[in-house]
């Protein structure tokens, strides 16, 4: 008798996972559940569409002829329940579908603003694809709009709308962009280039209530009590887990699904990935959260190839890297950059991880080189973290030492004093490194 694999989700976490199980087993029975009517698409792509650079066709990462090689059955439904000891779930139409491994792969969802006013017409966020078509929508009637929150998404609305012509007004409540994560520098350099764009950015402003005419959003008021007429309030103050269905079903859950190192949850053949999925960091010991594409294809894969045999495959927590672009400036982000908690932020945004906000005792190296903005956290043996803006050709040698947590102790004095040439004391490096692995 065949296994039934059952997934819940349509995000990167299952399709990975469904993949892997594929490959692992061809008689399988693979049923996806998921409601969202778009299917399986790109994420961090609806940045691109937003704002005008890529047709929505481009942000389907598999051909249809593709996706029907992994022979799925997609069911269009919400789960509303899970029955652990009975390995079924139910729909939120009452139909129940048993299973021999189940997987959680339920994202995130965006945490909505609670200030006065949030329910009017023309408060929008950017969750999904419905969204992005919203704003692109409603950024054809608009002339100005208020966008509130810190990390990537509200960066990605801010340039998306201001790709269509609206006027934008940024609010932030602290001195400066997504300080847990950048340094001062480098938000300064956002901010600017938003700035020279003809955003304008308003620091220290807290959004105390949005302004309503006939049940539409006319403007908004800040905390020091000034009013600012505009058509749309766009919120991006982070992203919340949905665990409800494995809360409701009994499974152990702290911020996210609570997983060992196989991704098995507490109930027996229940697995999570992505969003959901809190592992234990294999270094430091604490559980983490991230919100990363990449992090999420890793974790399907992991889950998947233990649904699909016997849990033997150790789920690595690995380094956390996302590629992005900030105000216009090509920005990759590995490892240990930041410190510290963003007013701006009440959880993690899209794009984020816990890991980015921790730094420790590492020595910071930031310096202009050759087209590029680098900032190296240095620890004591090994470079913890990398923050590359503009250029990205010492992203990917940057990324490889750090994965590996290479030695750098012989180059460390050289890279505190590189200044301008720290390009090419890296690369130099690498280049030696790379030969002694051979």
């Amino acid at each position: 008798m065949p296994r039934r694999h059952l997934l819940i989700g349509l995000g990167p976490g299952a399709i990975a996972a469904a993949e892997v199980i594929r490959g692992a087993d061809s008689a399988a029975e693979i049923v996806v559940v998921g409601a969202d009517p778009h299917g399986y698409y790109s994420r961090p792509g609806l940045a691109y569409y937003l704002a005008n650079e890529v047709p929505e066709e481009w942000l389907r990462p598999f051909t249809a002829a593709e996706f029907a090689r992994l022979r799925l059955t997609i069911v269009g439904e919400r789960a509303a329940a899970i029955d652990p000891g009975g390995h079924r779930v139910t729909l939120e139409s009452g139909r129940e579908i048993g299973y021999d491994r189940l997987l959680l792969a339920t994202g995130s969802t965006a945490i909505p603003t609670r200030v006065p006013g949030a329910e009017l017409d023309g408060v929008v966020k950017l969750d999904d694809l419905d969204d992005a078509r919203d704003l692109i929508r409603r950024s054809r009637g608009a002339k100005a709009a208020v966008v509130v929150g810190g990390g990537i998404t509200a960066l990605e609305i801010v340039e998306g709308l201001h790709a269509h012509g609206v006027h934008v007004d940024y609010f932030m409540r602290q001195d400066r962009y997504w300080r847990n994560v950048l340094s001062e520098t480098e938000s300064q350099v956002v901010e600017q280039g938003l700035r020279d764009g003809g955003v304008t950015v308003h620091n220290f402003t807290e959004l105390a209530g949005i302004l309503g005419r006939d049940g539409r959003v006319a403007g908004v008021e800040t905390g020091e009590g000034k009013r600012i007429a505009c058509d749309l309030v766009a919120v991006a103050i982070g992203v919340r887990p949905r665990i409800e269905l494995a809360q409701a079903a009994g499974l152990d859950c702290a911020r996210g699904i609570l997983v060992d190192d196989y991704l098995q949850s507490s109930a027996e053949d229940v697995y999570a990935a992505g969003d959901v999925a809190e592992a234990a960091n294999h270094v430091t010991g604490r559980r983490t959260m991230e919100v990363l594409w990449n992090s999420a294809v890793i974790k399907g894969r992991t889950a998947g190839l233990n649904m699909a045999t016997e849990p033997h495959s150790v789920y690595e927590t690995g380094v956390p890297l996302n590629v992005t672009r900030l105000a216009g400036l090509h920005t990759t982000i590995i490892g240990t950059v930041g410190s510290g908690k963003d007013a701006d932020l009440e959880g993690l945004s899209r794009g984020d991880s816990d890991t980015w906000s921790e730094l420790g005792q590492a020595v910071i190296v930031e310096t202009q080189a050759a087209g590029a903005r680098v900032r190296l956290a240095l620890g004591e043996h090994s470079l913890d973290g990398a923050v590359v803006m503009g250029d990205q050709a010492l992203s990917f040698p940057l990324q490889e030492l750090i994965e590996a947590r290479a030695d750098v102790a012989a180059i460390a004095s050289s890279l505190k004093a590189a200044g301008a040439a720290i390009a090419e004391v890296v690369e130099g490096f690498w280049r030696e490194w790379r030969e002694q692995l051979v």
